[in-house]
């Protein structure tokens, strides 16, 4: 198992879509890279201890390499917004990528790259994480109404994508992968006709 830390606006929403990947064995919501040991969200939330609200994800490379991840990470993040993401604003909501093994750095990178255009994305060592409190742990699945920065649809897809993923693991005819694609899509989104 291997893990890396990623800032995404409201730790909520990018905790509930990253447990929705294939691969992603645990997740920790938290406070990285700040200048206060142990804060609190509400010291978090004044936006003065430098803290971003960070995922910690420990994933399964043999599953999901750390490119896979991070290609998905940024399919719920703007990367060009400065410390806002959705209607969410302040340094606690800035993006970033915060790497505990040297050797995941050229990864990062070329992902980063890959998306063109200057971005806002931190990308460093992570530096100290502090876990939330309980309250803040797996929020959205607990309380099902709460507020989330990310759109609905974004979790429907992920899990789409699962399961296209799991129904096609097998399957080698080419017109038979097409067809379950097909149902499964207009099953899951609701097309008719």
């Amino acid at each position: 198992m291997k893990q890396i830390h990623l800032a995404g606006g409201c730790f909520w929403g990018l905790e509930h879509y990253l447990k929705g990947i294939e691969g992603i064995v645990s997740t920790e919501v938290g406070f990285a890279n700040g200048k206060v040991g142990s804060p609190t969200y509400e010291q978090v939330y004044t936006d003065t201890t430098g803290h971003a609200e960070t995922v910690a994800v420990t994933y399964d490379p043999a599953v999901i390499p750390l490119k896979e991840l991070l290609e998905d990470f940024f399919c719920a993040i703007d990367p060009y917004s400065v410390n806002k993401q959705g209607e969410d604003e302040g340094t606690r909501y800035r993006t970033g990528i915060y790497y505990s093994s040297p050797e995941d750095l050229p990864v990062i990178q070329e992902v980063c790259l890959a998306q063109g255009g200057p971005l806002a994305v931190e990308v460093c060592p992570l530096e100290c994480f502090f876990a939330a409190d309980e309250r803040h742990q797996d929020y959205l699945s607990k309380n099902a109404g709460g507020y989330c920065h990310l759109p609905l649809t974004i979790f429907r897809y992920t899990a789409l994508a699962r399961d296209l993923k799991n129904l096609l693991e097998d399957e080698t005819d080419l017109i038979a992968r097409m067809a379950n694609t097909s149902a499964l899509i207009k099953e899951r989104m609701g097309f008719s006709g």
